[in-house]
């Protein structure tokens, strides 16, 4: 599931995190590095939890009317369609699928002020009410309504301020992880049944353990772990005009990354290594990192 631009973007935080805190054991590390991987994973299930959460939300919405004295006919004989909508069926009856997020206890009953808007949002675009007045009705309209819905949380200032608030902080890992979602339902909407995604994409193309992305960037860790007051003097040696207290600490936890990646992974084109942490460089640090990590990495590595 994870792909080496997220894997790396994690051994980066891990870095910037033990510069900050040097005292951490190497072990704890890596147990901290895995442990959120897992919880990209766990953002996934999160999100596929919400077709049943907001269909449910259209329910009790549909009941409250009906129970009202004074229900109008619309209203005592309302539009199904999106409470009957098959995705959030498939995945109640899917026990696999059921186990693992209730184990983990992924769901959106504290958050059911978001759901309200939300619903409340989905309900006034036009291709919900082109959907909810198509004569079509298969799994496939069903699937392709979430693959709507799904973007409408990628720029969700009250989503991202709940997944600020959990212990894991998602927020940045949400756009990754609704296009996987995206293309779960779209899975099952060709009829496909859902199987819970391998945590490393060698794991699901079966590629040989040299080729392990666990082993990625377990070795990355330690390479940069392990070499990394040395890392330290050659950036020093190639920015005298600079005070190295004064370089940010996300571009120093960047250049490192990039400097062991390049030490343990020699077959590797250094371009490719370079490329990569600078575009990590636009997302997590300044707007002058960019050029600052291309042109220190591209002296140091070559």
């Amino acid at each position: 599931m994870l792909s080496r631009r997220i894997l790396r973007v994690k051994t980066f935080k891990m870095i910037y995190a033990l510069a900050e805190n040097p005292e951490m054991p190497l072990k704890e590390a890596e147990r901290r590095l895995e442990r959120s991987c897992e919880a990209t994973r766990d953002l996934y299930l999160f999100l596929l939890t919400l077709p049943g959460a907001l269909t449910e939300e259209a329910e009790r919405r549909i009941e409250a009317s009906r129970s009202k004295f004074s229900a109008t006919d619309d209203e005592r004989n309302p539009n199904l369609k999106f409470v009957h909508n098959r995705i959030p069926a498939l995945l109640a009856e899917d026990p696999d699928f059921q186990r693992i997020v209730k184990k983990k206890k992924l769901g959106w009953d504290p958050y059911d002020a978001f759901l309200r808007h939300l619903y409340e949002d989905v309900r006034e675009r036009e291709w919900f009410v082109a959907y909810m007045q198509s004569g079509e009705d298969s799994l496939r309209e069903d699937a392709a309504l979430w693959g709507r819905i799904y973007p409408l949380l990628e720029d969700n200032a009250e989503l991202e301020g709940i997944l600020e608030d959990l212990p894991l902080n998602w927020s940045d890992e949400l756009p990754y992880c609704l296009k996987a979602a995206i293309r779960t339902v779209q899975q099952l909407g060709e009829g496909k049944a859902w199987s819970l995604p391998p945590l490393y994409k060698s794991d699901a193309d079966e590629r040989p353990a040299a080729e392990s992305d666990r082993d990625f960037i377990l070795k990355l860790l330690r390479t940069a772990v392990r070499g990394f007051d040395g890392y330290r003097e050659q950036l020093s040696a190639h920015t005298k005009k600079w005070d190295l207290d004064r370089i940010c600490a996300t571009d120093l936890a960047l250049i490192v990354c990039g400097l062991a990646e390049a030490k343990a992974f020699p077959n590797t084109p250094k371009n490719i290594i370079i490329n990569e942490y600078v575009e990590i460089s636009k997302y997590y640090s300044t707007p002058e990192s960019s050029g600052f990590v291309n042109g220190l990495l591209d002296k140091l590595i070559q």
